[in-house]
């Protein structure tokens, strides 16, 4: 359970229909298969100690007989297992008898959970055999020998680690407009398991996929759902055993038509940090009043030990890009809809009718040249309503000005060039400084003298600036301070780097002409560099990844920092996992540190940006989603990893 990684699992093992002694030898095989690959909480289906189509079978007490030896037998055998198990099963309570769910942990059952929605409809007749879980107070019921909690609102907390809390539903329950879980995670439970027995129709499958990747996203919590499979009767239903394990609106790991494990690792930590800063989720509200209606927590009284757990779970090394083509495409048509929207309201607004770039061949103003393009097309303006100025100085290259260039022309802009050179050797000659001196003055003069240039030709034609810089130069203070830093409205401010060179990709692909397209395709191809010194045999000499560091592992680093709250020690133990063959360890555990530095050291420049559309759950705008001192101290986050192995 280190960092908050639990291991969990979904089961549908193979049974005989009524043979309660083979399905409970199925049951103890998975559990210690699943003891072997270190999962600590593990779900079987409905009724899979009968098998959920035993029909009349189920009024006969030879079944619900059974169905109880065979449960003392599973606590037997898995006594000695560090792990929390469901299995679904029959128990009589006051002459009824109760689809219900036992929870057990070392051989002793935690509480009895009974199933509150009892279907009735198409081919279901549970009413016929069940009784709804009772909704009064919590009561004792007898099996196996043992008194154990019977009811239904009753969550399980661990009481050795924090933030895990589990509670149980059951198949039909999750269908229900008002589901138990909607009570359970008011109670505080962070992993719901849902036992089932969800047949087989066209169609069905994706939507209970939905159903259970929904119900965890308005939740905040882990979601399991075991599903019965083979071995059910297939008199009139086909059963494919659809195990699904969904976080926080993402499946983890999905199977179907098939036995036996689907594994995966959930994050009570990272779902403890989104109910934390979701205002809107309610917690703790059933209090002693609620109590006495019937909802409890009980006393922690299973635990786990502490772990390790080796990560299977998918970490894309790219957060913010999409992996599938499709929806990647479709979320960069989304994207570049709102920065278009976003800018076509700012010019409304002010009454501005003409946009002012500074271009210099690189992506960042590349992609602000292609939305504000689309913005003069939605308020149907010319296209040389969109100036675009290079500014040439001396680390400009011929690669880099001839694709602003012809960027401009593709787009039907307006092209101005205006050579600073001239402008900053003067300004140079004013403050005393010796151009030989390649430091961090000779740099930002010449991006503070480009900032002036637009915001002077934007006053004289009663234009807008549009600014250039991307999410994860604000995230690095990548920047020059009131120069590339500063424009009249940034476009890009909610794009990391590692999706914008998806965006202009894919304008290349789905709405620029040939040539454009070649430009756009040259550009996507050249180094990342701010061009600030001079260059050597006519090539760029300074490349920001050099400089800075890898733009996909600081995308990954602010992704994880900002949306999930991680501490860094968790954040390089994903980044590891995720760029594994890629970056050695020391060389993750150097760029961390250098975002982490950066990320405080610059915060002072990103309280004062100007306006820009948010795109994304990641965003470092002072009046939206990020409020930091600009005076915080870094140590107590470099303090984690001083002692990291590498």
């Amino acid at each position: 359970m280190k960092d908050g990684f639990i291991k969990v699992a979904a089961a549908t093992p193979r049974i005989r229909v009524a043979d309660c002694g083979y399905n409970a030898s199925e049951i103890i095989r998975l559990c210690h298969e699943a003891g072997q690959l270190g999962v600590k909480i593990l779900v079987f289906p409905e009724l899979c100690v009968t098998g959920y189509t035993c029909a009349d079978l189920f009024l006969q007490d030879t079944l619900p007989d059974s169905a109880e030896a065979a449960l003392s037998r599973i606590l037997a055998e898995t006594r000695r297992l560090d792990m929390l198990i469901a299995v679904g099963l029959p128990a009589r309570y006051m002459d009824k008898l109760y689809n219900c769910a036992a929870v057990i942990n070392r051989g002793k059952i935690q509480g009895l959970v009974a199933k509150s929605f009892l279907p009735n409809y198409g081919e279901f007749y549970e009413k016929r055999w069940f009784e709804p879980g009772p909704s009064a107070n919590l009561v004792d019921a007898r099996i196996c020998g043992s008194k154990v909690p019977f009811g239904t609102d009753f969550v399980f907390p661990c009481s050795n680690v924090p933030g895990l809390c589990v509670g149980v539903e059951i198949c039909e329950d999750l269908w229900a407009s008002d589901p138990p879980s909607k009570r359970l995670a008011a109670m505080g439970a962070s992993v719901i398991l849902n036992l089932s027995a969800s047949n087989e129709l066209v169609g069905k499958a994706a939507y209970r996929r939905e159903l259970v990747k929904n119900q965890s996203a308005r939740l905040l919590a882990a979601y399991i759902y075991a599903d019965a499979g083979e071995g059910e009767s297939t008199t009139d239903l086909v059963f494919a055993g659809h195990d699904i394990i969904a976080e926080n609106g993402a499946i983890l790991a999905e199977s179907r038509f098939k036995t036996g494990l689907t594994v995966s690792e959930i994050d009570v930590e990272r779902l403890a940090f989104e109910r934390r800063r979701n205002t809107t989720f309610r917690a703790g509200e059933l209090t002693e009043p609620a109590l006495r209606y019937g909802y409890y927590v009980m006393n922690p009284d299973f635990w786990l030990r502490e772990s390790d757990t080796a990560l299977t779970r998918p970490v894309g090394r790219s957060p913010f890009v999409p992996a599938d083509p499709a929806e990647r495409e479709e979320r960069c048509a989304e994207i570049f809809e709102i920065q278009v929207r976003g800018l076509k309201k700012r010019m409304e607004h002010t009454g501005c009718q003409k946009l002012v770039v500074g271009v210099s061949g690189g992506l960042d103003s590349t992609l602000a040249m292609l939305v504000s393009a689309g913005a003069l097309r939605e308020l149907k303006l010319p296209p040389d309503g969109l100036l675009a100025v290079t500014m040439p100085c001396f680390g400009t290259t011929e690669r880099t000005k001839s694709n602003a260039v012809l960027l401009a022309e593709k787009l039907g802009a307006e092209l101005r060039c205006v050579d600073i050179t001239a402008s900053v050797r003067r300004h140079f000659e004013d403050i005393g400084h010796d151009e030989n001196d390649r430091s961090v003055t000779y740099e930002n003069a010449q991006a503070r003298e480009r900032t002036q240039v637009l915001m002077d030709i934007a006053n004289s034609l009663n234009g807008l600036v549009v600014g250039t810089g991307d999410l994860s130069e604000l995230a690095l203070g990548w920047a020059t301070y009131n120069g590339d830093h500063m424009s009249m409205y940034g476009v890009n401010a909610g794009v990391p780097k590692t999706l914008v060179r998806y965006l202009v990709g894919w304008y290349a692909d789905t709405r620029g002409d040939g040539e454009l397209a070649a430009v756009l395709n040259d550009i996507l191809a050249t180094p990342v560099s701010p061009e600030l010194l001079p260059a050597e045999n006519g090539e760029i000499s300074q490349r920001t990844e050099d400089l800075v560091g890898p733009y996909e592992l600081h995308d990954f680093f602010l992704y994880y920092f900002v949306r999930w709250g991680m501490a860094p020690k968790k954040i390089y133990r994903l980044a590891k996992y995720a760029f594994a063959g890629v970056y050695d360890d020391g060389t993750v555990l150097k760029w961390l540190k250098t975002f982490l530095s950066r990320f405080f050291s610059q915060q002072f420049k990103r309280s004062c940006l100007p306006d820009g559309p948010k795109v994304g759950s990641v965003a470092l705008s002072p009046r939206g989603d990020w409020r930091m001192p600009s005076d915080a101290a870094v140590k107590a986050w470099l303090r984690e990893l001083e002692e990291t192995d590498v």
